[in-house]
């Protein structure tokens, strides 16, 4: 029997240990991640001694936004989630599964995952992408990358593609009102809603003060 509760401290050390200056893959991302995927494991009957850890050790390895190479930045992770749980000991039954959940948890990798527990992991972490939470989060990613946030005479992409290379509030369209259907949860897929009706909000409230 896996100990959950003693384990997850070394896992938060050694997250700490890797973190790189991504803001938006900070700590506290991480922290959240674990506490939906527990969330929608306990929801849906998944099995926490895969998805706890996976969860924790998620974005072990990251690469920046704009790296050419960023699809192989799961893989990366997925490889050294186990390496990492093979010198604390963690029980081998569960590393599999583990590797899984990591490597397809990524949206730039275009992994399915074919497990429930991987499908948790990947639902808990697109949610962080969305919400009150996702919008600071896309602010703070189109800052670090020196975008405009949003287009001068078409904001809200009305008569254009999004273009979130260029614009930082063009990724409300391009990708964050999206993710909900991607999600393989109930309970996901609820959250999403909630959290969706949040972000639209955001951009009429937005509309409304450009437009003054």
């Amino acid at each position: 029997m896996v100990r959950m509760e003693e384990l997850e401290a070394t896992f938060a050390a050694y997250i700490e240990q890797q973190m790189t200056a991504d803001s938006a893959h900070d700590m506290q991302h991480i922290q959240r991640v674990v506490h939906m995927a527990r969330q929608l494991a306990e929801a849906e009957g998944a099995d926490l001694a895969v998805v706890i850890p996976a969860a924790w050790l998620h974005d072990c390895v990251t690469l920046p936004k704009n790296a050419p190479n960023r699809h192989e930045a799961s893989q990366l992770a997925a490889a050294e989630a186990v390496r990492f749980l093979r010198t604390i000991a963690y029980p081998e039954q569960f590393l599999q599964g583990i590797a899984h959940a990591v490597a397809a948890h990524s949206f730039s990798a275009g992994s399915m995952p074919t497990t429930l527990e991987a499908k948790v992991v990947q639902d808990a972490d697109r949610l962080d992408a969305i919400g009150a939470i996702g919008v600071a989060r896309c602010l703070m990613v189109g800052g670090v990358l020196a975008r405009p946030l949003y287009h001068r005479t078409d904001p809200f992409c009305q008569t254009r593609e999004p273009d979130d290379l260029t614009y930082t509030i063009d990724h409300f369209y391009r990708k964050l009102f999206k993710i909900g259907q991607t999600l393989h949860t109930a309970a996901a897929r609820a959250e999403a809603e909630r959290r969706n009706t949040f972000m639209q909000a955001f951009l009429d409230q937005l509309a409304e003060e450009i437009s003054t």
